[in-house]
């Protein structure tokens, strides 16, 4: 019997991307989506870059341009391209008919990434849903594009299944997945509100994508949350109990990493999961110190914070890798504290931990009362939530001093 041997079509690809009234961030933001093309599995091979004064409407880049993508396609043996912005079923169609190969945008790219990263039910059904969206606008395109090669970037998830479906049926289980989005956000919802019957004080770690926040989860608290350097490792939302140092609790919640153009489809989606940032009691910004795009990447966490509502809360900015940084320098910070760590080797975390100590003990209230022997229970509350400073055993009960949260001080006093 003969045996076949079946692998993943390895892609070739060309990035091409418009530079539009001299913006200079163009090319970082191509060698952004290289390395998420990386990430995908797919090499990149040129890169092209085009100055106009505003995308073509019709074709993303010019004739002349195309023309010239046309011969590096054959001259590099690629098998598509990976524009960096995101394509118009006009512009997918016109490109694809004008050079005959697989066409692809930065938030496809974005999308098949996170569907090869999603692990639980929720996640699934996020990034299913937002395929979906993305495809029921772009549906004759993507038919012919993507069954051409016959894999790759862009057939993950639902495009396994079926994508030469009829928008009627897109409809019906984009339909079925947002009332199963609802349920899992309900679920959510009950998860969120039981911790605020916890009493617990609560941190979202944000940051851009690669930053270090689900290596900093792990050192803190001992957790086992996938950290890889690739764009994209996590993206389901974790959440651990960090015990301080002086007893105090806080929840940490490790949440999906920020990009720049980070796809509408996307926020939509993952809104329940982005809102564990809305909902938390303090920020945790984590940054990358040594990119040498650190601040851009901080104002794309600041914008993406404020679009979705997480604006108000105490922020706590960590710049993070200081065995590799190279001294980045800021100069519009947002932020109440700062600190330099690095998550890999532990340094800093120390005073982070103080730090989250003294902010806990700040909104606290300080008590001392004698507790009758009947309601030592009570002490109890105060060892879990809160701060006991001292207790002394008396002829007439407990003499307690300690700090509480104002949640409970109304249950020990």
């Amino acid at each position: 019997m003969q045996l076949y041997d079946f692998k993943e079509v390895e892609e070739r690809v060309i990035l091409v991307g418009v530079q539009m009234n001299g913006n200079e961030d163009t090319e970082e933001s191509l060698a952004e989506l290289a390395e998420l093309a990386k990430t995908a599995g797919a090499e990149t091979v040129c890169t092209v870059i085009q100055n106009r004064e505003a995308v073509h409407p019709g074709t993303y880049i010019g004739r002349g341009k195309i023309e010239e993508v046309r011969g590096l396609i054959y001259a590099m043996d690629a098998t598509g391209i990976i524009c960096d912005d995101e394509l118009s079923p006009a512009q997918l169609n016109n490109l694809e008919r004008e050079l005959e190969c697989k066409i692809m945008d930065r938030t496809l790219l974005i999308l098949d990434i996170f569907a090869k990263r999603a692990v639980t039910s929720e996640g699934k059904i996020q990034v299913e849903l937002a395929q979906l969206r993305y495809r029921s606008a772009r549906l004759v395109g993507l038919r012919e594009s993507l069954s051409r090669l016959g894999g790759g970037i862009g057939t993950r998830g639902p495009g396994e299944k079926k994508l030469e479906t009829d928008r009627r049926l897109i409809r019906t289980r984009i339909s079925a997945l947002k009332e199963e989005l609802a349920q899992v956000e309900k679920h959510r919802e009950l998860i969120r509100s039981g911790r605020s019957r916890g009493k617990l004080k609560t941190a979202a770690i944000v940051g851009y994508t690669n930053a270090g926040k689900s290596t900093l989860l792990n050192r803190l608290t001992g957790s086992e949350v996938l950290s890889e350097d690739k764009l994209f490792a996590t993206l389901d939302p974790t959440t651990r109990v960090l015990v301080l140092d002086d007893g105090q609790q806080i929840l940490l919640t490790d949440t999906v990493g920020f990009i720049r153009k980070l796809p509408h489809h996307l926020v939509e989606a993952f809104k329940s999961t982005l809102e564990e940032a809305k909902y938390a009691d303090y920020i945790i910004h984590v940054v990358d110190a040594s990119n040498p795009q650190a601040e851009m990447q901080m104002h794309i966490v600041y914008e993406t914070l404020q679009q979705l509502g997480a604006v108000g809360k105490k922020v706590i900015t960590l710049f993070n890798k200081q065995d590799m940084a190279g001294g980045v320098s800021i100069r519009d910070l947002k932020a109440d504290d700062t600190l330099k760590i690095s998550a890999k080797t532990g340094e800093g975390l120390d005073a982070f931990k103080a730090l989250l100590s003294r902010l806990l003990s700040e909104e606290q209230i300080y008590i001392e009362r004698l507790f009758p022997y009947q309601e030592a229970g009570r002490i109890q509350l105060i060892r879990e939530y809160g701060q006991l400073l001292s207790e002394e055993y008396t002829e007439n009960g407990i003499a307690v001093k300690a700090r509480v949260p104002m949640e409970i001080y109304a249950s020990v006093t």
